[in-house]
């Protein structure tokens, strides 16, 4: 077992060596007449079962998770628990000052970082390359569909989550498979969706029935474990009835405990006790929630995160926060003080998308609340231990 991450190594590298052979085309979309592609025949899926089978990897042992997360510095910890984003095309010296100094766990790309397959396939080669850790990087991409998607001038994008919901459970399945393909052409390991709440009025929501939704979630989220891809469902516990954009301002989710249980938690309860938690993350929106916690965002809240989240619906995977950096959090909440209240409140990664200068506050924040005895270090090995275990699904 103390061998299994080079081993881990050498069969990814091999395996995207592979794919990229096959996927020298770009996957694009059929969507004639505005219809929705049916799913594959069962034929296919029989075919695309035997490959799942033949690309499945074990989950270690918590001995060997233990082995890797022990040989680990407190910085390196640390490191794990914050996933950042930046700017250019190409490896530059502030992405790779960023994961060399403060051996951050995980990127995220948006279009800013694209302009094409082979282009994003080498930034990412070259940016896992840097980091040289002994896990790896999270790679990740909003990939939700419709108009949240990435580098849609040569990845064509799958529909938008409301198109798919007029048609059945199955449609979910088979664009999420969809999806995978994207995301593997371009090296991309880790989907930020699909997205889990109920009636959001941007096309970014299955529907706006609850139960309706949990069936399209589940059966996505069924999608990206058959082809062995990480996902996370978001916005826990809830953004469908935000009254204000997030990413300007903070907005107050005035409605009971009951109408929520009702109306907004059922695709997150579903998900989260029919499947294997270690497969995908939960990401917390920065909404507050009267009903729940009337003083903190979900995503500072440890009624939310760690009495509802982990307690009541019995989550055991990793927890990551929307981002940082939003009008909602950043502007009501010292950035210094963001990371340690997220880890205490029962998070497990922050999610820092655009500022160097904030992923350093965050990541300087921690390590001295740490060697202060505000945060324990058993507490940081928590949250690595969920990340590892992860990652070994990578």
């Amino acid at each position: 077992m103390k061998n299994f991450f080079k081993l881990f190594a050498l069969m990814l590298t091999a395996f995207l060596i592979c794919g990229c052979l096959a996927e020298e085309k770009v996957v694009t979309a059929d969507m004639r007449g505005g219809k929705i592609k049916e799913p594959v025949s069962s034929k296919g899926r029989e075919a695309d079962s035997e490959v799942d089978d033949a690309l499945k990897v074990e989950t270690p042992a918590r001995d060997s998770i233990d082995e890797i997360l022990n040989s680990m510095t407190l910085e390196e910890k640390i490191g794990q628990m914050i996933l950042v984003g930046f700017y250019g095309t190409e490896l530059n010296d502030e992405i790779r000052t960023a994961l060399n100094n403060f051996k951050f766990g995980g990127v995220i790309l948006f279009d800013r970082n694209m302009e094409s397959v082979a282009q994003t396939k080498k930034l990412v080669d070259d940016i896992q390359a840097v980091a040289n850790q002994k896990v790896p990087l999270f790679v990740a991409l909003d990939e939700e569909g419709g108009r949240v998607a990435r580098g849609k001038n040569f990845l064509e994008p799958a529909p938008s989550q409301e198109e798919i919901g007029y048609g059945q459970p199955a449609d979910a399945t088979h664009w999420a498979k969809y999806n995978v393909k994207l995301l593997r052409s371009v090296g991309v390991n880790i989907n930020f969706a699909p997205v889990a709440d109920v009636g959001s009025r941007d096309t970014r929501s299955f529907g706006n029935d609850a139960q309706l939704v949990a069936e399209f979630v589940d059966a996505a989220a069924q999608g990206y474990e058959s082809e062995n891809f990480l996902y996370t469902l978001k916005h826990f516990p809830g953004i469908g009835k935000s009254k204000v954009d997030p990413h300007q301002e903070v907005s107050n989710v005035e409605v009971g405990r009951a109408v929520l249980d009702a109306e907004d938690l059922p695709p997150f309860t579903k998900i989260i006790r029919g499947h294997d938690n270690s497969r995908f993350m939960v990401m917390i929106g920065h909404l507050i929630y009267d009903a729940l916690d009337p003083y903190t965002s979900a995503s500072l809240s440890p009624i939310i995160m760690t009495d509802l989240l982990r307690n009541e619906l019995g989550f055991t995977g990793v927890v990551i926060t929307d981002d940082l950096e939003m009008g909602a959090i950043k502007n009501n909440v010292d950035l210094a003080t963001l990371g340690v209240k997220m880890i205490l409140a029962g998070g497990d990664i922050a999610l820092i998308c655009h500022n160097y200068d904030s992923q350093q506050i965050v990541y300087d924040s921690i390590l001295a609340a740490v060697k202060r005895g505000e945060i324990s270090e058993s507490r940081i090995d928590e949250s690595v231990r969920r990340i590892l275990q992860l990652k070994a699904h990578l």
